[in-house]
């Protein structure tokens, strides 16, 4: 198992600026791993670990102030927070006693829009941490990553087909049993489906009217279920950027899939032949080197952006990060090459830099602000000019 650094050092930070740290992220995806390496690293002899998941851990919990205000120097761990929410508000009352310092790590597989008690009850004690699937920059294997995903299971897995049946009961159990304990009462054929046809949108727009159509459903309905799948770290719903020009610019969010290997058994993709002679290959490309971007150098949802005029000019990822224009487009090319599309960009957007991210380990400038960036090099600072 990987060593994930970068995340144990980030609660070590949040914990001298909150008293309450959230790890959030998808099942399966390491989060009580990371959770107890960290109590390793810090030499941490003090800690009380409840997992709501655990009916023996649920009945300690009946009397929750009771409960967690025993041993208030020890380290608080509750697992699958998302199961009972009602506990934020006495987690609020117990991190604001004057008379002791406790510390609250909780984790949750469910975004903060979805657990909204943590975010409104807790708001300026806690702080988030979401914890992704495996990187290429923690396992620098593109073709295993790509096909596989980053889920830990999965990626570990001892051969293709051990990894393709693993992620096929991911996407079983998720649906039958993780989607109704947040609360949502949808039947798992429904959802399955709803799934599998934004695996054909992966990398395009968002249109739920059509979506809904097919689905038999309102688009009201078809929006929720997209917000369901956003909320449980499935799908990126990637915000379009307008700029003040003179153009027509796309105003319909794109989504796409978060992790590859979870596509991938979707679409029963299960080896790299299959991968690599799907039509839909570069869109493939497109959604996994923009995911591996964005978790690399933690691009925050917040800052990340696509950019489209009804006249096809378009921008992959559109990035504002230390006052500066970034650009990148994801291209499923041994030699990339510069578009029309990408000096459009360059001059609307008023890009300091644009960066064409194609499978290769070369690094070379193309053009006055444009690169190009193999994505097993990932090596420049977005910052630098």
């Amino acid at each position: 198992m990987f060593k994930r650094e970068k995340y144990l050092k980030k609660i070590g930070f949040d914990f001298k600026v909150h008293s309450v740290c959230a790890i959030l992220g998808p099942r399966q995806v390491g989060k009580t791993t990371l959770a107890r390496e960290f109590i390793k690293k810090n030499g941490l002899d003090k800690v009380r670990f409840f997992d709501l998941e655990n009916p023996v851990d649920l009945a300690r919990l009946e009397n929750p102030m009771t409960t967690l205000s025993i041993d208030p120097e020890k380290l608080v761990i509750i697992d699958e927070v998302q199961m009972k929410p009602d506990l934020f508000p006495i987690i609020r009352v117990l991190v604001d006693n004057p008379e002791h310092k406790r510390k609250f790590l909780i984790l949750g597989s469910a975004s903060r829009d979805l657990i909204k008690q943590s975010s409104e009850t807790l708001a300026g004690r806690i702080g988030y941490i979401e914890l992704p699937p495996f990187t290429l920059e923690e396992t620098n294997e593109v073709a295993k990553l790509w096909l596989r995903g980053g889920f830990p299971l999965s990626y570990l897995a001892k051969s293709e087909e051990e990894s393709f049946w693993w992620r096929q009961n991911y996407i079983k159990t998720f649906l039958e049993r993780d989607i109704p304990s947040l609360g949502f009462s949808i039947p798992p054929q429904q959802m399955r489906k709803f799934w599998l046809m934004l695996a054909h949108y992966h990398g395009q727009t968002f249109n739920a009217s059509e979506i809904s159509k097919s689905l038999g459903v309102s688009d009201h309905t078809a929006r929720r279920y997209l917000d369901i799948l956003v909320g449980t770290f499935m799908i990126r719903e990637l915000t379009p950027w307008y700029e003040n020009i003179q153009k027509r610019q796309v105003k319909k969010p794109k989504i796409y899939f978060r992790d590859s290997g979870i596509l991938n058994a979707l679409l029963n993709i299960k080896n790299k032949e299959d991968l690599e002679t799907n039509p839909k290959l570069g869109a493939f490309w497109e959604g996994f080197a923009l995911e591996e971007i964005i978790k690399i150098y933690d691009i925050g949802s917040e800052e990340a952006f696509f950019w489209a005029t009804q006249a096809d000019a378009e921008l992959d990822l559109f990035v504002i990060r230390g006052g500066k224009r970034l650009g990148f487009e994801f291209k499923y090319a041994d030699a990339p090459k510069i578009t029309k599309s990408m000096r459009i960009a360059i001059s609307d957007l008023k890009l300091d830099k644009l960066i064409i991210v194609y499978p290769g380990n070369q690094n070379f400038e193309m053009d006055q602000k444009i690169f190009a960036q193999g994505i097993e090099s990932l090596n420049f600072d977005l910052e630098k000019k």
